[in-house]
């Protein structure tokens, strides 16, 4: 869901370094899309180290507290999910919907963003980025900086695309699987669910569940 309106309020799930580069993405949207700004209202993580809190500090952004200590004394808002691991994202999700939070998409104007589009709610796409023509997007899927999907991908529910990755075209990619930085996916393949592929690698064949992939070519156990 891409909240319409200006100064749509927003709270980001997340404190540590996706969470400030969420915020990033947050500010160049609004810089460049100020009739449909989000108005950041703070950030909500269980346990933040002190140097993310100061990092937040420093930029004018507060802490709200935990997750479930917030929710129970706020009334329903907008949320966008910015914490790297799926797991810990799908976790998360179930208890913000049983709240009665909506997710919202966030996507920075520096992406290239094709036609034809399938994404579900809160999906975080990084300045850089580039996703081609009918790709198809799961909840909360997050494409990091400078990574490339292609054409007819389709990436499950709680998939994290990291920096500089490429997902060929007709590529699958199943839920809460994360292909690491700079990592290939080549055309066609399917990638399985909860599955690890390692910085660099080139996945040449289909990738089973539960896997973790290093190497050129990728080889799991």
């Amino acid at each position: 869901m891409q909240l319409e309106g200006s100064s749509a309020q927003l709270v980001v799930v997340g404190a540590s370094g996706f969470g400030r580069e969420t915020l990033d993405v947050i500010v160049a949207h609004n810089e460049a899309h100020p009739e449909s700004a989000f108005e950041v209202v703070g950030v909500l993580d269980d346990g933040p180290n002190e140097r993310n809190l100061g990092r937040l500090a420093a930029r004018g952004v507060p802490h709200l507290g935990r997750i479930d200590e917030y929710l129970s004394v706020h009334a329903p808002a907008a949320y966008v999910l910015a914490i790297g691991s799926p797991a810990v994202r799908e976790a998360l999700v179930a208890r913000l919907d049983a709240a009665g939070w909506r997710a919202a998409t966030v996507v920075h104007p520096s992406a290239s963003i094709g036609t034809q589009q399938d994404w579900a709610d809160g999906v975080v796409v990084c300045g850089g980025a580039q996703v081609s023509t009918n790709v198809k997007l799961g909840r909360h899927v997050h494409i990091n900086p400078n990574a490339s999907i292609g054409h007819d991908a389709d990436l499950r529910d709680y998939v994290s695309i990291n920096p500089a990755a490429t997902i060929s075209g007709e590529v699958v990619v199943q839920a809460r699987a994360l292909v690491g930085a700079g990592a290939i996916v080549l055309q066609g393949l399917t990638v399985g669910s909860d599955t690890v592929v390692g910085a660099g690698s080139v996945v040449t064949k289909d990738v089973p569940d539960d896997s973790v992939v290093i190497g050129v070519p990728g080889r799991w156990r």
